[in-house]
């Protein structure tokens, strides 16, 4: 990571780590109410507008629990 991403980084991003714990949570509540997802966790949806690899799991998890 350079300055610049760094200096662009949301401060409410939450970071890999904790997105990774937290995110069977969040996309279960994403796929009934993605409204309430976003509020009660703005950590990880920053987190997920910001790394590919994150969004990716994020994804495949929603397809998983669409079914």
């Amino acid at each position: 990571m350079n300055l610049d991403d760094f200096l662009r980084t949301d401060p409410l991003d939450v970071g890999c780590g904790e997105a990774m714990e937290l995110l069977h949570r969040y996309a279960d509540l994403h796929a009934t109410d993605p409204a309430s997802a976003k509020e009660r966790y703005p950590g990880i949806e920053a987190h997920l507008r910001a790394c590919g690899p994150c969004s990716t799991d994020f994804e495949g998890l929603l397809a998983l629990i669409r079914g």
